[in-house]
């Protein structure tokens, strides 16, 4: 149930279907109009939000849902949003695993809703951090627990440490790679040299004083960034998530850890989206040895919420090097850091929610997901490919299963996909905005797969006509 993937690449014809860029811009012209006046209520609530809100939005990543302004949603329940004009749709993004736990879901409800009237942050602790923090040993491996609100922050958290424990300055990441805000790790390779990934606004420093970046997979590239004795720390997605799915090669953990340990830097391990995987992640479900791991997102059942995890050593050396008196000021941690609220939250959603048997049924179904688009993309001769990891499926336009995030980023169609998302939604089905992306969580059914598909083979009718 918890191997990764199997990636079909079918049998291509000598001349792989080619999409109209004229069609998909006649049918986008026609969705566009549709997804408007589908949703006059939040038409105008964009129209109105534009005057104080930057682009209409209360987070700028929300202008890039398509249609020209995004539906707005009035509630949630399971598998399904509802928007305030009453368009239902079957959710397969999750708010880009941040609701993997499902929409409102009741083994966590009522905990966060007492947790609420008793008091939501003290800067003092619950049972309930102890609770958790020996549920995350269980479920990851690593002995010590901390906590954050957001997985860019539990990364930003353990970079710093990293760096105290091993006196460097630099951090390596994955070419492609996805820890959300975190400075070091918007950079990007050009012709070999590290600079600011695209779409990086206002970094501190040029990120070639900080970062050093790889190819995923590139096992010797990997040991020459590391023998310069600079990198405090590796922090990795086992299996690349934001730009397609892409899977490490046979080997590769065990050649990162080696190396890792054999030049003294520090290996993080940020399971944020990996934990698809399963209820302990890649680093379980692959028996992963990292010196730190991260989450965030998911954990909480869409209460903010996060994690930071090490082994005794880190542990040991982090109490000898940060005093109590300067605790406070360490730039680790924060205010709302580690709340009652956030506590009880997760409690409830490793206990009643995101347990084993969940992640059985979630996966399943991602496995019928994944034959589907198998079986269309056979059945239309497209050269696209779909790849799993665990109850996470993503296809990208592309024949050849990517092997780093260049092969990736290079089989991406900003324009398709644009339209496809459009489409989807218009026939009520959320994928995620960024990318192919569709998860499942405990809510979903088997009709939810179904409906994927039929509203997939529609779309794939229109784009490719004629081409079976």
């Amino acid at each position: 149930m918890l191997e990764h993937a199997r990636t079909v690449e079918a049998t291509r014809s000598p001349q792989p279907r080619v999409v109209d860029r004229d069609r998909i811009r006649t049918i986008r012209e026609r969705e566009e109009a549709r997804f408007a006046r589908e949703r006059p209520k939040s038409l105008e609530m964009a129209e109105r939000a534009r005057r104080s809100l930057l682009g209409g939005v209360p987070m700028n990543w929300m202008t890039k849902w398509p249609g020209g302004f995004p539906p707005f949603i009035a509630s949630a329940r399971g598998a399904r949003l509802v928007d305030v004009d009453g368009n239902e749709y079957v959710d397969l993004c999750y708010g880009d695993t941040g609701a993997m736990a499902g929409h409102a879901p009741a083994g966590s409800l009522g905990a966060i809703a007492d947790r609420a009237a008793d008091g939501i942050t003290f800067m003092l602790p619950t049972e309930d951090a102890i609770w958790v923090g020996e549920e995350m040993t269980r479920r990851f491996g690593v002995p010590f627990w901390q906590f954050a609100l957001t997985a860019t922050d539990a990364n930003r958290f353990v970079l710093r440490l990293a760096r105290l424990i091993t006196g460097r300055r630099k951090v390596l990441v994955f070419n492609h790679c996805y820890h959300g805000s975190v400075d070091e790790s918007l950079a990007t390779l050009v012709d070999g040299t590290v600079h600011p990934r695209r779409g990086n606004i206002g970094p501190a420093v040029p990120p070639s004083e900080t970062t050093q970046v790889v190819e995923f997979n590139d096992i010797d590239a990997l040991e020459r960034a590391l023998a310069g004795g600079d990198v405090a720390a590796v922090l990795a997605e086992p299996a690349l998530t934001n730009i397609g799915i892409v899977l490490p090669e046979p080997g590769f953990h065990d050649a990162l850890r080696e190396l890792t340990r054999r030049y003294g830097t520090l290996l993080v391990i940020d399971e944020t989206h990996t934990i698809c995987s399963g209820p302990g992640g890649y680093t379980k479900a692959h028996g992963l040895e990292p010196d730190f791991v991260t989450i965030g997102k998911s954990i909480g059942s869409g209460v903010p919420s996060a994690a930071y995890g090490f082994t005794a050593d880190i542990a040991e050396r982090i109490e000898r090097q940060v005093s109590v008196e300067d605790s406070d000021v360490s730039g680790v941690g924060g205010t709302l850091a580690g709340n009652a609220l956030s506590l009880a939250a997760i409690r409830a959603t490793l206990a009643n929610v995101l347990t084993e048997q969940a992640f059985v049924g979630m996966t399943e179904l991602a496995v019928r997901l994944e034959n589907d688009v198998n079986e269309l993309i056979d059945a239309y001769d497209l050269p696209w490919h779909v790849t799993r990891l665990g109850c996470r499926v993503e296809y990208l336009f592309s024949a050849q299963r990517a092997h780093n995030g260049s092969e990736a980023a290079a089989g991406g169609d900003f324009e398709q996909d644009q339209l496809l998302h459009l489409y989807m939604l218009n026939r009520g089905v959320l994928l995620t905005p960024f990318h192919n992306m569709t998860l499942m969580s405990p809510a979903n059914v088997a009709d939810d797969v179904e409906t994927h598909k039929r509203v997939l083979t529609e779309a794939i009718d229109e784009l490719y006509p004629a081409q079976r």
